[in-house]
């Protein structure tokens, strides 16, 4: 979450101010901007995806546990 704001603000304040606003580290930020996603968040995409799917399938009448 705070790698993603620091990326989508990027263009307006400096990353070396927003990182230690956040308690993040620069290195940490620009490591997470070239790194692959993870095989887990690729997983969790496409369940959420499928969970959407659902959802609207449904006509967004059926709950949590239902979906």
């Amino acid at each position: 979450m705070k790698f993603g704001f620091i990326a989508k603000h990027r263009g307006i304040w400096p990353v070396s101010w927003l990182c230690e606003a956040l308690g993040v580290s620069r290195s940490g930020f620009h490591g997470w901007l070239v790194r692959p996603p993870s095989q887990r968040s690729i997983s969790d995409e496409a369940v959420g995806a499928k969970v959407r799917a659902s959802f609207l399938t449904s006509f967004r009448t059926y709950g949590s546990r239902r979906v």
